[in-house]
């Protein structure tokens, strides 16, 4: 749903009728809550009119039994109070409703969101996605909370009192009947015109968000580059047009709600009191039927107010809808098995081929051209180049994290579009250079809630890339607390733990984006050898910066813009004295082969 489809009537019907569609498992509770709803308008509806009997038939002739005024008042507070209790139930009913409807919206969205591919992440920033799972669901959760029970209760109150009005002078409800086009005129142009504005403060709070997050995840860099002057200029000027939006929107609520429904109000109240003004000159015209009049014609206009004044808070709720069911109709899905009719298929081997792959991330500039090898259970084959070579390329789509068109990936001889995604994640181990902890203990860590993983299994991991060593010394052990990103732990036990993560999954495929990278080298040492036992039966992917890490590969692919330059062993790679060659002089500091290298552009 597009940006523009809020801004026509019929899209805002679609979106409204498609928030609806949220209500239809709480069909008995709303029934429930209309029901109150009645009884509390059929309240209101009465007490004028008990009030107009006791003016008319009592207080005019100045006649006063005991016994009916008695039943009269008895009935009157009776009334009063039991609104007042229906009126608690019923909102608090509708209250439950809408809290219900919000949360599994916001369910929803979340699961829509851990679905998407990574293109999608790729293009739009954390921050706009933020804003739309909380502000832009809490101004829906606003909609539902006080503007539908306003609207709701607003209809069911103004077609009770035309009725009274018509069962005490139909002519004189039929002449005020002109106050509808005139408000329904105003509620249409509103419409039309905060849609707009609407929309603007909506993207511009969005942006707000994108740069507050991209502030905080980048704090380091800002303050040792010193670039906090910059980041407040540009927060302050999204937020000026953020500003500016708001108040083209202030001018039109200050216009076209209170002050043009209380024009329409005055107007109302002018034709009531001149209808009986001039009746009075031909006719006796009865007090009671005045006072009703003019006391439902201020009931009526209590909650047009009402909702004239929710009109804002429906009209974003409408706009914030169109973003969120923008990003549930996203198509731009995470890739899934698309080609088996086999049912469940299983990654038995591991084995991985790559067959003449090209791939793009834009569709115009292809980042691999024509990729092809092989790696078999129990090797290691290692990706090396410069940055931008495409090494990282090829681990994602390994990882099915974005979907190829030219070319084939088979893994055991099928193709890698025709297993399921739960497979692959199961069978597949995932260690990044800079690796992602969640917040909660170093034992969820591990196990990541694999609520079949014992802790004899936990603790066997982390002896396994001994990562126990420093686990064992901290307070709690393996319940010491992990804050955000691990941020209270050095880079090299945050991998370490990572390394436990991916070992204690036992997977059958193993993938390392320079998962060396941030380790001393005493410990990476240890690490090694944990690795090599790991490989044993297991097929492993290496991207790798350092050669240092990668020279027992059985397979090393040397990538250079795109394409795979050179392939063989670490030995035989040195031997062809090709770019793998100049890579090796350069990092074990043999300059004379350095001058070469940079003008071939390898580093």
């Amino acid at each position: 749903m597009g940006k523009d489809t809020t801004m026509t009537t019929a899209g805002q019907r679609k979106i409204f009728f498609r928030l609806m569609g949220y209500a239809k498992p709480h069909k008995k509770k709303i029934i429930l809550a209309f029901l109150l709803l009645l009884l509390t308008t059929i309240g209101d509806v009465l007490g004028p009119i008990i009030i107009k009997v006791f003016i008319d038939d009592y207080l005019t002739p100045r006649d006063f039994p005991y016994g009916p005024l008695a039943a009269l008042g008895t009935a009157y507070l009776c009334i009063q109070i039991g609104n007042v209790l229906i009126s608690y139930f019923q909102l608090l009913k509708f209250q439950e409703i809408a809290l219900k409807i919000i949360q599994q919206l916001r369910v929803d969205v979340f699961s829509k969101v851990q679905s998407l591919g990574m293109k999608y992440f790729d293009k739009t920033p954390a921050g706009s996605i933020v804003s739309r799972v909380t502000n832009d669901t809490e101004a829906i959760k606003d909609m539902f909370v006080s503007v539908m029970v306003s609207f709701i209760q607003g209809s069911f109150l103004l077609t009770g009192i035309f009725i009274a009005m018509f069962a005490l002078d139909s002519k004189l409800a039929l002449f005020c009947l002109f106050i509808l086009p005139l408000i329904l005129y105003i509620m249409v142009l509103y419409r039309k015109y905060s849609s707009v504005f609407y929309q603007d403060m909506r993207e511009r709070l969005s942006q707000l968000n994108a740069k507050l997050s991209e502030s905080l995840q980048g704090m380091s860099i800002i303050q040792v580059f010193r670039q906090e002057q910059r980041m407040q200029e540009e927060f302050e000027e999204i937020n000026e047009k953020h500003f500016l939006a708001g108040m083209k929107n202030i001018k039109v609520d200050g216009l076209l709600l209170r002050p043009a429904i209380d024009l329409v109000y005055a107007a109302a109240l002018i034709v009531v009191l001149s209808f009986f003004g001039v009746t009075s000159f031909s006719q006796p015209i009865e007090i009671g039927v005045l006072y009703a009049f003019v006391n439902y014609l201020d009931r009526f206009f209590e909650p047009v107010n009402q909702i004239m004044m929710r009109l804002s808070m429906f009209q974003q709720a409408i706009v914030a809808s169109s973003r969120v069911f923008a990003l549930l109709d996203e198509k731009e899905v995470s890739p899934g098995q698309t080609e088996s009719n086999e049912g469940y298929r299983k990654i038995n081997k591991g084995e991985i081929t790559f067959k003449d792959v090209t791939f793009s991330y834009d569709g115009h500039k292809d980042v691999l051209k024509n990729i092809s090898f092989t790696a078999r259970p129990g090797e290691t084959v290692a990706l090396v180049g410069h940055t931008g070579s495409g090494k990282s390329s090829i681990i994602n789509l390994l990882m099915r994290f974005y979907d190829y068109s030219t070319g084939e990936i088979l893994i055991d001889g099928k193709s890698l579009k025709s297993y399921p995604l739960g497979e692959m994640r199961t069978k597949m181990g995932l260690v990044l250079q800079d690796p992602f902890l969640f917040y909660g203990t170093i034992k969820d860590n591990i196990k990541l809630h694999n609520h079949n993983m014992s802790d004899d299994e936990i603790m066997e991991a982390a002896r396994f890339v001994q990562a126990n060593g420093f686990i064992e010394q901290l307070e709690d052990g393996y319940s010491s607390k992990v804050v955000e990103r691990g941020a209270t732990l050095s880079s090299g036990q945050r991998q370490l733990i990572a390394f436990a993560r991916t070992i204690a999954a036992k997977p059958k495929i193993l993938i390392l984006d320079e998962a060396t990278a941030n380790i001393d080298t005493e410990t990476e040492e240890s690490i090694q050898t944990a690795l090599s036992k790991m490989r044993k039966g297991r097929t492993t992917i290496a991207i790798a910066h350092r050669l240092s890490t990668i020279q027992d590969a059985d397979l090393i692919l040397v990538l250079h813009k795109g394409e795979i330059a050179e392939k063989g062993t670490h030995q035989e790679l040195l031997l062809k004295r090709g770019i793998y060659h100049k890579m090796f002089l350069l990092q074990n500091g043999l300059v004379e082969g350095m001058e070469d290298a940079v003008s071939k552009g390898v580093m």
